[in-house]
């Protein structure tokens, strides 16, 4: 019995175990690497610091597009899969690499383009703009390496295969550690680039596991021997991934720009605030690690399931995987609540930035099990090949909403930065309640 056609047949829980253990152990290694990428940051100055953490909301556009391609190729992949359609599967592989390699291109382009005037309104002026942008250009030239890398992974995914990336995350996990400090203050024929060093580390890994994940998905059964053959770009194949993946795309997308909105309001109270909210934020993805898994395997089993018209197995993956998420979410929750100040201390000795990173800790904590239920029913509900809704609970809760409550709280009212996170829990519940009651309506309506 063949791999992918096990996500049909084997018990969900088993399926969900064997898909989103490997996924959240690679999900660890990749946050670490980020860590380590803070760490060396702190290492430099608080300015470094604030330097990456305004970086993210550009860098994180990135990961969107690759992420959100990714999404999309999965889900078009897997129900392919479901249907014994093993010639659309092999055609939507060799557009989704094509469309990504484009798709890469133009991000380069437009980002290098728009990178100063977004951090700049971001309150970077001076030598805290130009180490920003000295860190974001060189991730913006690597960006095709990002995107690719996802796209590799999501013929992967579609096949159940979470082991591959993991790997690779771990790999990148390590190298990262000798990489940074490295690149950083040079030697062995390497000249010293201070936080550029880190960028450069981080892009030279991207390439390496590009190439690795990229033979594992040319060696694995629905490769086809002509897959390359179809690159040569079609539009109605472009039409269809970009119908699937842009708008969990533009779901991430809302990401960045929440991110962005949040930074915004923060940078208000100080550099220390964004520096502190860059630093919480690592702290949290670390606990967060398990919804990531289990939205990995749901997006999988969903999808093959729900192209194989086994809609009660799809009903069943939704629980499950939730049910298992709020269950470890219970133990991150005690863990940052806990232990914020000395999380913050690993990364800064800045008293302030402690305070505030710890705050917004204690806060989050509490909006754990949130997390878990909004990503489960989003990736169910990209997997059921219903991916608009994305769009609309990402444009509320990162943009709309933060927009609104914000400008309330902070301007207003004239609160300080807790009522920012604060707002950030209020937003976030809101926002998972609804999408688990409109993912489980539509489980009943393509069932009836």
């Amino acid at each position: 019995m063949s791999q992918d056609s096990d996500l049909t047949q084997k018990p969900i829980p088993m399926l969900i175990r064997a898909i989103a253990v490997p996924a959240s152990i690679g999900f660890f290694f990749n946050t670490m690497f980020n860590v380590v990428d803070t760490y060396y940051g702190g290492q430099l100055s608080t300015d470094a610091l604030a330097a990456l953490s305004l970086s993210f909301p550009v860098f994180f556009m990135i990961i969107a597009l690759g992420s959100g391609i990714a999404t999309g190729t999965t889900a078009l992949i897997s129900n392919a899969i479901g249907e014994g359609n093993r010639e659309k599967a092999s055609d939507y592989i060799g557009q989704a690499i094509s469309f990504t390699i484009l798709l890469a291109i133009a991000l380069t382009l437009v980002g290098l383009r728009i990178s100063p005037a977004l951090f700049k309104i971001l309150g970077a002026s001076s030598r805290y703009l130009d180490l920003g942008l000295s860190y974001m250009n060189v991730i913006l030239l690597g960006s095709v390496f990002f995107l690719l890398i996802y796209t590799f992974n999501a013929i992967l995914n579609a096949q159940g295969d979470a082991r591959t990336f993991r790997n690779y995350l771990i790999g990148g996990f390590f190298l990262n550690i000798i990489l940074d400090p490295w690149f950083m203050y040079g030697g062995f024929g390497i000249p010293k680039m201070g936080l550029p060093g880190v960028a450069w580390a981080t892009v030279l890994i991207q390439f390496l596991g590009t190439i690795y994940v990229g033979f594992r998905a040319a060696v694995s059964e629905i490769f086809c021997a002509d897959c390359l053959k179809k690159l040569v770009p079609r539009k109605a194949a472009y039409f269809e991934l970009a119908a699937q993946g842009f708008p969990a795309s533009l779901n991430m997308m809302t990401i960045a720009v929440g991110i962005f909105v949040i930074t915004y309001f923060i940078s208000i109270f100080g550099k220390e605030g964004v520096a502190a909210y860059g630093i919480a934020t690592r702290i949290e993805q670390i606990a967060l690690l398990p919804s990531f898994g289990l939205t990995t395997a749901a997006l999988s089993i969903v999808g093959q399931n729900n192209g194989a018209k086994k809609f009660d197995r799809v009903r069943e993956t939704v629980n499950k995987s939730i049910l298992y998420g709020i269950s470890i979410m219970t133990i991150g929750t005690v863990g940052a609540f806990c232990f914020a100040k000395p999380l913050m201390g690993v990364f800064t000795t800045d008293p302030i930035v402690m305070s505030i990173g710890a705050t917004y800790l204690r806060i989050a904590a509490f909006i754990f099990q949130a997390y878990i239920i909004l990503y489960v029913s989003v990736s169910c509900l990209q997997g059921m090949k219903k991916p608009l809704y994305a769009i609309w609970v990402g444009l509320y809760r990162q943009i709309a909403a933060p927009l609104l409550i914000f400008f309330g709280l902070v301007h207003l009212m004239g609160l300080g930065i807790v009522s920012v996170f604060w707002g950030i829990f209020g937003i976030t519940w809101s926002a998972a309640l609804f999408t688990l009651w409109y993912a489980k309506r539509t489980i009943e309506n393509i069932s009836a």
